[in-house]
């Protein structure tokens, strides 16, 4: 039986080896300084190296979405010469930020994105991935080396004014059928964010403090804010 092709090339037993060494540099698209592989032409790779790949987007009780407290996912599972690998995607926005109350069509575009994603891990587009966590760890690891206070220091340094105001700015226990602690705690950084003042936030949705605003009243809320924060 004669193997499938990738560009007229046999596809070797080690799959992800072929898939890996294709260059698709001229398939990238360019959107909000990111780099991003195009999916027709992953898509198209994939079914060009197995016609029986197949891929799945898993329902979370029945929706396409998985939305949680620290954001809203997508899962894509994708199946090549009978290797299934999954890829978890958070819902984001034109600048990589995650978004609490996505439209549908942010959800798509994520499971777009997630699609292509995990077909990187069967080796098509891996290398354009590589290094894309690095800045946060080289950052973390600089800030830990320069800033991290020696025992002694830290047990003698009193505490700062900004340390003391941020515990102060913690939100109170939600009330009941209020948003979580965890949800005002979202809503005042996106509030930072987009450079609004939390004050004109409680006046705009008529409550005294973050724990006032009802549960039901959140994804407004966030939708809200999302949206003044990709406007800043």
């Amino acid at each position: 039986m004669q193997a499938p092709t990738i560009a007229h090339h046999p596809l070797p037993r080690n799959y992800f080896a072929q898939l890996n060494a294709i260059n698709v540099n001229d398939h990238l698209e360019k959107k909000g300084g990111f780099s991003y592989l195009s999916w027709p032409y992953a898509v198209a790779q994939l079914r060009t190296a197995d016609p029986t790949a197949t891929w799945e987007v898993r329902r979370f009780n029945g929706l396409p979405y998985l939305a949680t407290e620290a954001g809203v996912f997508v899962e894509v599972t994708v199946t090549v010469q009978g290797v299934c690998l999954s890829q978890i995607h958070p819902v984001l926005d034109g600048r990589n930020r995650p978004l609490l109350a996505p439209t549908a069509f942010d959800i798509n575009t994520s499971i777009q994105r997630c699609l292509v994603k995990a077909i990187a891990l069967h080796g098509l587009g891996l290398y354009i991935y590589a290094g894309e966590d690095l800045p946060q760890v080289i950052t973390d690891a600089a800030n830990d080396a320069q800033a991290a206070p020696t025992p002694e220091a830290a047990h003698k340094a009193p505490r700062s004014r900004a340390s003391r105001r941020v515990r102060q700015e913690l939100p109170p226990p939600s009330k009941p059928g209020g948003i979580t602690a965890a949800q005002q705690q979202q809503i005042h950084a996106l509030a930072q964010e987009a450079g609004i003042a939390l004050e004109r936030v409680l006046a705009y949705f008529q409550v005294a403090a973050l724990q006032d605003i009802p549960a039901e009243a959140f994804p407004r809320v966030v939708r809200s804010l999302e949206k003044r924060r990709a406007a800043a």
